[in-house]
């Protein structure tokens, strides 16, 4: 979005902990271009408009660590980026949105910054920088810049998207007691609580746990009162009618005066009461027929309005509300003085807000009619002018805590009430002249029972004390010590993801566990693929989330998803981090090794403080993650005398790695034997090193969880990781004597790893077949194909289906660049034709290495070209594997 020469290069949402925050934040990519040049101190005038419309950042701190330290910042000379960074968030914050953290960052590049805000509400925030960087360019060039409209507009997309008042509480009051929260729609207030097996869900304060048969009797009033009036509950006479002639026959057959509502509505829609007259009672009709329906006539109780919240058959609130008035000034009329306390801030349209606005409708106009005034009447000052009969705050009433103040026989009344519609949240609406004294000795009555009642009455009354009334609703949700969370064990690093996450899914299934699993394979649900493709992602991670039978989430989380959209989970209860190898470097602005130890890393920063993280005591940069995280720290490796092994059991820590060809469970005081590598066959009898590293880091990560040291030595057992169940993973097979490798490596790191396994087999002239992707480093490129060359004789180079801003066959030639001239190197155009050729040349007795682009293709491929010699099942020795990253 170009604005005086400035362009939003990019935008995000990071969802979840990200690299900058535990919290959701916009990153945007800023490009100021000449304001490079000019700070704010080169704007006269320029810091007084903004304190004009925004008084609000004379409290920002900024870097100063004082209120006024951002003033100052502007006065001295601060850049775009940064005066776009406080101004969003004070926007936020007239929004109604508490967040306060942001930062503005150079990347490097002339006139280029990275801004991160913090939001609670995605489109809000994002309407909220774009008229940020609106408002400050104003305010730079002395700009008209309507603050009135704009913020008006703000708050209107505001309450579109925020979670309503009831949603928001009970939202609150669960996040307190770490319970996680996902909303399930963008602008709605459908809401998950909890994870996998163990989530609840609500909307507004109806829950999962809410009886529709009981929705649709509260929705039928007339079958609601007589529910209650079979077990002794006071309620008043009233009849149902389809007609005008025959609403005014009910009213003289029930007596007036009455009242007349819909039969199934809510929030007071086309309520009329205390009717005295034909033409009243016809107009009232007139008023409530257009919701749909029967429309039902009650007789009219005389009293005021309560509404009392039973959750879980317990009273937990009440309040007395109040109808929508003005009060007259002598100078104002009617109209006037509804347009003067619609100014109130707290007063917005809709329910979203501490107030409604009060609206001059049909039913106002009939109020007005009864008090012999019109909406052009000028009221004698002090005179009370009320608007409705009823006193629903969703018609601009008002609400006054009388909590302490209702008669235990009148609570009890409120729960029977609830109790007979099976309701587990229930609003009962009293009418009575004073709720501290029972219904029966003044003639007052249970008028209405509402399902999914609103709570902001209780939440912000006019007068009174303010009730938590999410607190019992998420107590009767998850009650006692009742579990919210599920195991989640999220894995990263560089190599070794894939095949560590099916490890540990293995291990839980081998304890009978429902798994969901995320990889680069797909999404799976109990063993069963749901998703296919690289599924490491974020959005994957929540759909195992949301599933309603897992019990374990096991998650590969990549670094693309992490930089891209933040992790999808609030906290963990595993990180792992296999290790830090060179591999997308000068993608996302990440540039070294460091760098992506740093996204890697959010994994462990998410580990919650009585969780687990998993680290790679043979990496060094993986080594120091131990000082970003206050959970248990377990560290692996294959080298038992390790300086940090030792001197982590030192310090009573625990660790796992290999002793005496065996995998060893160490604390200070206890070494266990688990298993020995001999009885692993996926490593090869412990041969082959990235296996190995695999196996511990599953182990350790499965025992910090607390699963049974049998399940995971029984696991480890009978892990496979041929074709079939590991696609890419060091796949091993023999057609007609010839040994075939299928792998997925694609830097170094992998490619040594590799080749450390090749060597540990009986020697073959070995060919490999080899693509790599273009969206890499020159440099890494040449070294990832120079790792190949102390065990491959012979290459066939293909270049990939997508170049990735190469030229055809630029990768291929750069590789060949770093091969010996003796060693020959042939050149195809895509996977398929290198594998057809690669098998067309290959002898008996010989060994084909493939390095798969894309690996699903790549079997394809094999199997075309090997399908002469698997025809004759003696010349093929069963597919096998044993290894994999």
């Amino acid at each position: 979005m170009p604005t005086h020469s400035v362009t939003i290069r990019d935008i995000r949402a990071l969802r979840g902990p990200n690299l900058h925050a535990h919290m959701p934040v916009l990153q945007l990519t800023l490009d100021i271009g000449n304001y490079e040049e000019q700070p704010s101190s080169h704007f006269p005038g320029m810091v007084e408009r903004l304190l004009a419309w925004l008084p609000g950042l004379e409290k920002h701190e900024c870097s100063l660590g004082r209120p006024g330290g951002f003033i100052e910042r502007l006065k001295q000379g601060t850049y775009l980026g940064h005066i776009c960074e406080h101004i969003t968030l004070e926007l936020q914050g007239l929004m109604g949105f508490e967040v306060s953290f942001g930062r503005a960052r150079s990347t490097g590049e002339r006139g280029v910054y990275t801004v991160v805000i913090a939001y609670e509400e995605e489109q809000s925030a994002r309407a909220a920088f774009e008229t940020a960087l609106r408002l400050s360019l104003a305010a730079m060039h002395d700009e008209p810049f309507d603050i009135d409209t704009e913020l008006e507009h703000l708050r209107t997309l505001a309450d579109e998207h925020r979670l309503g008042p009831s949603t928001g509480a009970i939202v609150a009051a669960a996040q307190s007691c770490n319970i996680p929260v996902l909303r399930l729609t963008p602008s709605g207030s459908l809401v998950q609580l909890g994870y996998g097996i163990n989530q609840k869900r609500i909307l507004a304060s109806e829950t999962s746990e809410t009886s529709s048969i009981a929705v649709a009797m509260c929705q039928e009033k007339p079958l609601t009162n007589l529910m209650l009036r079979m077990v002794g509950v006071p309620v008043p006479e009233g009849h149902s009618v389809a007609s005008v002639d025959e609403v005014w026959q009910a009213a003289q057959e029930i007596g007036l005066p009455v009242v007349i509502k819909p039969e199934d509505g809510n929030q007071g829609k086309g309520v009329s009461v205390n009717l005295t007259t034909e033409d009243e009672v016809r107009q009232a009709y007139a008023i409530a027929q257009p919701f749909g329906g029967l429309v039902m006539v009650e007789k009219f109780i005389e009293g005021a309005d309560y509404r009392l919240l039973v959750v879980n058959g317990a009273m937990v609130a009440a309040a007395r509300r109040d109808p929508a008035l003005v009060v007259g000034d002598g100078q104002h009329t009617v109209v006037q003085l509804i347009t003067l306390a619609n100014r109130d801030p707290r007063r917005r349209p809709g329910h979203s807000s501490t107030l409604t606005r009060m609206v001059l409708d049909d039913a106002a106009q009939l109020v007005l009619t009864q008090q012999g005034i019109s909406e052009n009447t000028v009221p004698q000052a002090g005179q009370v002018v009320k608007l409705r009969h009823n006193a629903n705050l969703s018609t601009g009433g008002t609400a006054t805590d009388v909590t302490d103040e209702v008669h235990p026989t009148n609570a009890r009344l409120a729960e029977l009430a609830a109790q007979i519609l099976a309701l587990d949240v229930a609003g009962i609406d009293i009418l009575c002249k004073d709720i501290s004294r029972p219904l029966a000795e003044q003639d007052g009555a249970i008028v209405e029972v509402n399902a999914a009642p609103g709570l902001r009455m209780h939440l912000y009354p006019a007068v009174g004390t303010p009730r938590d009334v999410g607190k019992p609703i998420i107590e009767m949700l998850y009650p006692g010590d009742s579990p919210s969370r599920i195991p989640v064990i999220a894995v990263t690093g560089t190599n070794g993801k894939t095949t560590v996450t099916r490890l540990i899914s293995h291990m839980y299934e081998t304890a009978h566990k429902v798994v969901g699993m995320t990889c680069t394979e797909g999404t799976f649900i109990a063993g069963e693929r749901i998703l296919i493709g690289d599924c490491s992602g974020p959005n994957s991670a929540r759909t195992v989330l949301l599933h309603p039978r897992v019990e374990v989430a096991v998650l590969e989380t990549a670094r693309g998803g992490i930089l891209r959209e933040g992790l999808a989970f609030d906290e963990c209860s595993v990180g792992v981090v296999t290790n830090i190898s060179a591999d997308h470097l000068g993608l996302g602005g990440i540039q070294t090794l460091e760098d992506l130890a740093r996204v890697k890393q959010v994994v462990i920063e998410a580990v919650s403080d009585h969780g687990t993280a998993v680290l790679n005591a043979d990496d060094p940069l993986v080594a120091e993650m131990a000082a970003a995280t206050s959970a248990q720290v377990i560290y692996f490796s294959a080298q038992p005398e390790s300086p940090i092994i030792s001197a982590h059991l030192a310090e009573g820590g625990a660790c796992v790695y290999i002793s005496e060809n065996a995998i060893v469970l160490a604390t200070s005081h206890i070494r266990t034997e688990l298993i020995e590598l001999d009885r692993v066959g996926f490593t090869m009898d412990g041969r082959i090193p990235f296996q190995v590293s695999n196996a511990l880091a599953a182990t350790a990560a499965a025992w910090g969880q607390g699963l049974n040291p049998a399940m995971i030595a029984r696991a480890l057992t009978t892990f496979a990781t041929d074709s079939e169940t590991m696609p890419g993973r060091f796949n091993l097979s023999h057609v007609n004597d010839v040994e075939i490798i299928l792998d997925y490596g694609h830097n170094a790191a992998a490619i040594k790893a590799l080749g450390e396994a090749v060597q540990s087999l009986e020697p073959r002239p070995t060919t490999m077949v080899l693509g790599l992707p273009g969206d890499r480093r020159d440099e890494d490129l040449c070294a990832t194909c120079a790792a190949t060359i102390p065990f491959v004789d012979n290459y066939i180079l293909y270049d990939l289906e997508d170049h990735r801003g190469r030229e055809p066959l630029e990768v291929p030639h750069l590789m060949q660049s770093v091969i010996p001239k003796e060693k020959p190197c042939q050149f195809n155009i895509n996977q398929p034709a290198a594998i057809q050729n690669a098998w067309a040349q290959i002898k008996p007795g010989e060994r084909l290495i493939i390095i798969a682009d894309v690996v699903d293709e790549a079997l394809d491929s094999i199997r075309v070209a090997t399908a002469a010699a698997v025809a004759d099942a003696a010349c093929v020795t069963p597919v096998h594997s044993n290894g994999g990253r």
